[in-house]
Order: C-alpha cells, then structure tokens, then sequence
C-alpha cells in the first residue's frame, strides 16, 4: 500500500461508508475535521477573508436602491451591467471612478477587522467551513462580472461597427482607448468568440466541481484584459485587475494540487472538505443557482440579443434626415456673405460633411476640439449621452440634429460634452438627391451658407467582406 493510500484509509470511518473517502462531508458549522491549520494560516484566512468579502459583497446603499429599481423592460440589460461593476468607492461612482485608494482603505478595514478577530477568536482547529462560504462568493461574483461582458461581446455591442465618420478619420486623431475600440469592432465573428469564452468560462464557475477549468480559461482572458487597458490607455485597468484578483483566489484552493500533479507529477491529495447541506437548504441551493443562471443566461442573454437586433447602444437611436447617409464635399462656403476657398489648413472652413444614418452630423475643420476623452464602457438609455463616436476622436465635431421637416430646419448640438453650448440652426434644402444645401446660423451666430456634395465613395473594409477571403476586391 503506498503512503497516499495508507493516509486515505487512516482517515475512513463508517460514517462516510456511502461516500467515496475522499469527498468527506462536512457540516458548514464543524471545524473538527481538519486539523492542520497553522496560526499562521488562521491570521492570514481571517484577514483576506474580511478583505474579499468587503470587496465582492454590496455594502453601498446605491447598489441596492440600483437593484430595486431594475427596469424589467428593454433597459434590463443596461442596469444589470451597470450593477454587475460594483465595487468599493471611497471616491466616486462608476467604474471611471476607480482608484487603488479603495483598495487601500479595504485593505485597512480588513486588517483591523483581522487584529480585533485574532483578540476575540477562540482556539479553532480550521476555518474549512468559513473558507467555502467565501469560494462560493468569489465564484458568483466573478461568473456575474464576466458574463455580462460575455453577451455584450458574443452579440458583438461592445466595440460597434465603425460609422461612417469613424472610417472618414484620420489614423493618428483616435486616442489608442478607440483605435483598440475600432480594431476589434470592425471583425464582429471574433469579438462574439471572446465573448462565448468569458461565457462559458463564467458559466464553469458555477459548479464547484468544473471551477478549476472555468478559472484556466478566465484567468488568460482577464489578463489580456487588464495588458489591453494599460497597453491602449483603457480606463477599466482597475476594474479588471480586481476581477482577476478574484479569479487568483479561487484559484489558489487548487494551484498547489495541479502544480504537484502536472508539474512535479507525483501524488497530489485531493480536496477532501465537502459541505453537507439539509432539506431546505439543499432546495434554497438549487433555487438561487437555478434562478441566478436564468437571470443571467436566459433574460439577460435575451434582453442583449434583442439590444443587438434594434441596433449598437453605442450610437443614437433616433433616426437621421431619409436618404441622405453619407460622406459629402464641401464645394462652396460662405461666412457672412464672404466666399472661402478651400484650403487644407483653415480653421473656419469646413472640408467635408457626414451625415449618418441616425441623427449624428459630422464636420471636418482645423478648428480646434476639446478631446471627449471617455474611456471607459458606459450604456446609456439616453440618445444625448451616447458619446461613444466622437469620444477619442479629433479632427471632426460630431452634432446631434433635430428636423423639422415643414421648415426645412435643422437645429444642430454639439454632442462633444465639453462642447454642448455649441447650436446652430440651418435650413436645408435637397435640389438633387446628391446635392444639400445649408444656411443659416453657425455656432458664432455668423450666417453661413454650405453647398454639399455626395461622394460615391467605397471602402475597402466593405468591398473585403462582400468579396470574401479568395474574391477580388474592385475599387
């Protein structure tokens, strides 16, 4: 009998003859059964089990007031994304708020959370029952923060389509956070595949059993995560990382064992330590696993997809003036009755228009642009806070436009939030279904008056994907 054996069959008592010796049941309550926790072990559980804990469970009151005001209807999706970022701020909300002096001051609430614990705690073998309590916390709250992003990727919304103003920029007037953004947005089949991983790893999470793949498969996909925010000046850098900190301490329950069994390849003792549940809470068990994989699964996955079928959250919703999408010359303009000639460096002249499908106009100029730098994931209910196509950009100055199709007048509003005072009221007229014409009052309440004409432009990225990986491209 070699010594693993020998170990197993010392530990056997008839009790457990149902079982298999090495799933030994343990009642959440006794502390009987292991016995070889050092003091050591025991300061270190109880600091980063207060230390966890003050991380992932919800103790601002604002969460909770989020949680009750949940819109069951098309804005489902929203709030629960939305509630799935929480986390400890001392300084702020939101994600964009992030700092390490949260961490800082959880790490201090925990530590004398830990000395007080130590002063008052009695002589305990183990602290096996406390330590499943907070595996199983940590899994629910990592499964919950990686399949939300999970839907939003495999129904390709995070990072949208480009617009047509997005592929009418200059490379080097996106910050590194959009052209991240962009690169990813414009190959849909492999933004949904990394959101199929996150699911799928979010969704092993859920087993105890499957928890140790799930976290092989989440831990390299929230690192690049994390690289990707440094690397590209994202915003959710923070955030992120206190994911994967999730995910490592999860993963530390099982690291040893796999380094001895895959690594060293020899005898690795597996986890012994098996909760034993009664009646009522095997069904209350069953319940909340039963209703958080219908929640997060069956409406939240849904309530995505049918996001995804109305059109990106990250563009307006409200529709643009009818058949006139597209990218337009500037081939005359006038500023208080005086005719400007193009030039590539005027400040005043614009160079070309765009209007997009929804109610967004862009104009290129060299007049200077306070840059919306937002980098951080945000859905928004509301067209006027949706800045996602002009945050990260310069060059351009992107408007939202009310029509008024009995005056023939468009009011235009600046959507650059540093620039929102910005309004100008023109009357269009369309002699041709190429040609747009614009005058009235600009920004500076200066008369202008702008001829535009329709470019039959092509893209290549369009004429690549009707044409396939082995067509030819006809430019």
């Amino acid at each position: 009998m070699s010594k693993l054996d020998s170990t197993i069959a010392s530990d056997w008592h008839p009790a457990w003859e149902s079982r298999t010796p090495i799933q030994r049941p343990v009642n959440l309550a006794d502390s009987s059964v292991r016995t070889g926790w050092i003091p050591v072990e025991r300061v270190l559980f109880r600091f980063f089990f207060l230390y966890f804990t003050l991380q992932a469970v919800p103790l601002d009151w604002r969460f909770y007031r989020d949680l009750l005001t949940l819109d069951w209807g098309s804005g489902f999706y929203r709030d629960v994304f939305n509630l799935s970022r929480y986390a400890p701020r001392f300084f702020g909300y939101g994600v964009a708020a992030d700092t390490f002096a949260d961490w800082a001051i959880i790490a201090q609430i925990a530590l004398l959370g830990t000395l007080i614990w130590s002063w008052q705690a009695k002589k305990r073998a183990n602290y096996d029952g406390l330590y499943y309590v907070l595996r199983v916390v940590l899994r629910y709250r990592l499964a919950f923060g990686v399949l939300v992003y999970g839907f939003i990727k495999l129904f390709p919304l995070q990072a949208p389509y480009p617009s047509i103003s997005n592929l009418n920029t200059a490379y080097g007037d996106f910050t590194a956070w959009k052209l991240f953004s962009l690169s990813l947005g414009v190959v849909p089949s492999y933004e949904s595949f990394l959101g199929l991983v996150e699911i799928v790893g979010g969704l092993l999470l859920l087993n105890r059993r499957t928890t140790p793949i799930g976290l092989l498969l989440i831990l390299p996909f929230l690192g690049n995560v994390f690289v990707s925010n440094l690397a590209y000046e994202g915003g959710e850098h923070i955030y992120s990382l206190l994911l994967i900190t999730f995910a490592l301490a999860l993963f530390a329950f099982d690291a040893v064992r796999l380094f001895r069994l895959v690594s060293l390849e020899v005898a690795a003792a597996p986890a012994r330590f098996r909760p034993v549940f009664t009646g009522w809470q095997r069904a209350a068990r069953l319940v909340v696993k039963t209703a958080f994989i219908m929640l997060m699964v069956g409406v939240y996955g849904y309530k995505t997809y049918a996001a995804y079928r109305t059109g990106p959250y990250q563009f307006p919703q409200s529709a643009g003036l009818p058949g006139a999408a597209g990218i337009y010359n500037v081939t005359e303009f006038r500023l208080r009755g005086q005719t400007i000639p193009y030039a590539r460096q005027d400040s005043v002249r614009w160079q070309d228009v765009v209007f997009e499908t929804w109610n967004t106009i862009s104009v290129k100029s060299n007049r200077p642009v306070k840059l919306d730098a937002q980098n951080t994931e945000e859905i928004h209910a509301a067209d006027t806070d949706r800045t996602y196509e002009q945050a990260g950009s310069q060059g351009r100055h992107y408007y939202q436009y009310q029509i008024d199709s009995t005056r023939h007048v468009l009011t235009l509003t600046n959507r650059n939030p540093n620039h929102t005072s910005e309004t100008l009221h023109l009357h269009y007229d369309r002699p041709t279904p190429q040609r747009i014409t614009l005058s009235g009052l600009n920004e500076d309440r200066d008369s202008v008056y702008v001829v535009l004409e329709k470019r039959a432009k092509k893209y290549l990225i369009h004429e690549a994907a009707k044409a396939g990986r082995r067509g030819a491209l006809t430019l």
